[in-house]
Order: C-alpha cells, then sequence, then structure tokens
C-alpha cells in the first residue's frame, strides 16, 4: 500500500530490485537509511599515496558499522555480487547498537548466526566470500542509487517479503497518512467482494483494487 500511494503522488521508482529479499520471510525492517558505499578492491591492504582508505581493511566499514544509531537501517550498494557485504559479527554489533535491520545490494553470510540473532536481513541470498580482499567501504552517510532508486541517510527504508521501498524523508508523513486512508479503503472492498460484490463494482464503488 505505501508503494502504491507513491505511485500515486508521482514517486514512481521507490521498490529496490526484488532479488533482495529477507533471509527469512516473515522479517519486516523499518527504520530510517544509513548509506554506506562499498567498491571492489583486488587486494586487502593496498598502499597509496592518493588514497589512505586503501591501506585499511575494510576501509570504513568498521567505523560505518559502529556510526549507526538507534532504528536505522545499514544500507550497502556499488559493489559486484562476488563476496557478502554483511555478516554475524555486524549483526551483532548492529543488534547492540539498537539498529533496525540491514539491506545489502549483494550478498550476505553466517546465515544460521544471524537467523539466531533474529536480525532482519535483506540481501541477494547467502554467500560466504569474504570482503576482506575484495571489498572496501569508501564513505558513508552519502546519497546512493540502487537500480535507479535514490537512498539518502535519513529516508525510511520499508521492507517485507513482498520486497523493499524507500520513503523519501521530505514527504514520510503524506505518505504513511494516505497508505493509512488506502488500507482502511482495502477493508472495506475486503468486505464487500467477501459479501458477493463483484471486483468491477468494487472498483467503481470504491477506486481500490
Amino acid at each position: 500500500m505505501v508503494g502504491d500511494v507513491m505511485d500515486k503522488l508521482g514517486f514512481l521508482r521507490q521498490f529496490l530490485p526484488p532479488r533482495i529479499r529477507p533471509l527469512r520471510d516473515d522479517m519486516v525492517v523499518i527504520g530510517r537509511a544509513m548509506t554506506v558505499l562499498e567498491a571492489d578492491v583486488f587486494d586487502e591492504n593496498i598502499a597509496s599515496d592518493n588514497n589512505p582508505v586503501m591501506a585499511k581493511s575494510f576501509g570504513l566499514m568498521l567505523e560505518a558499522l559502529d556510526d549507526l544509531k538507534l532504528n536505522e537501517v545499514y544500507v550497502c550498494t556499488g559493489a559486484s555480487p562476488r563476496y557478502a557485504l554483511w555478516g554475524e559479527l555486524m549483526s551483532t554489533r548492529a543488534v547492540k547498537l539498537g539498529a533496525a535491520g540491514a539491506v545489502v545490494d549483494g550478498y550476505l553470510r553466517d546465515t544460521n548466526g544471524i537467523l539466531a540473532l533474529n536480525f532482519p536481513a535483506f540481501a541477494y541470498g547467502s554467500y560466504a566470500q569474504d570482503q576482506g580482499p575484495r571489498g572496501k567501504v569508501l564513505d558513508f552517510r552519502i546519497p546512493l542509487e540502487i537500480d535507479g532508486v535514490r537512498v539518502r541517510s535519513g529516508d525510511i527504508v520499508f521492507g517485507d517479503v513482498d520486497g523493499v521501498l524507500v520513503v523519501p524523508q521530505e514527504a514520510e508523513t503524506e505518505i504513511f497518512t494516505a497508505a493509512i486512508e488506502k488500507a482502511r479503503g482495502e477493508t472495506l472492498v475486503r468486505q464487500a467482494i467477501e459479501n458477493g460484490m463483484g471486483a468491477a463494482d468494487a472498483f467503481k464503488k470504491f477506486g481500490i483494487m
């Protein structure tokens, strides 16, 4: 319903790609985005006069993780899907900080450990290959795009088994207010259909389907 409302308001590209799925179907994530930019590298510690981040294991990943605030969602993109962007120890730290979940444009690992923590994690799936010699976080709390969907720190990330969407911070009150009204309307439509009304007549009367 939130996605439907955003369509009506002109926000037409707010769903992240459907390959980003919850680790378990009953997981739900909702919180404010803490954006993280990852990039592929080809060695774990690279001496560089141009960028001191290259000499750090994982780049700024540990700093980004430690910067998570209460009810924030770690949202990471920028890497190729050849290694995991999230794992059990990261989840453990995120839980301690009160984070709401993690959404990564790639894979995660340590599946059983994350499930044991009951931490909402969304990814392509599970893949154990480590990011250590393959990827580094270059920056965080900066604007990102995932398949054309703009994500900024502070935007609301809302996801379940049907997908993950991004609610722009500047329109969140209007969007969620309209979604609640739509939910009430859908209840009336469902009741009408259960009582025998045809789908076409229900749409004509309520404008919802």
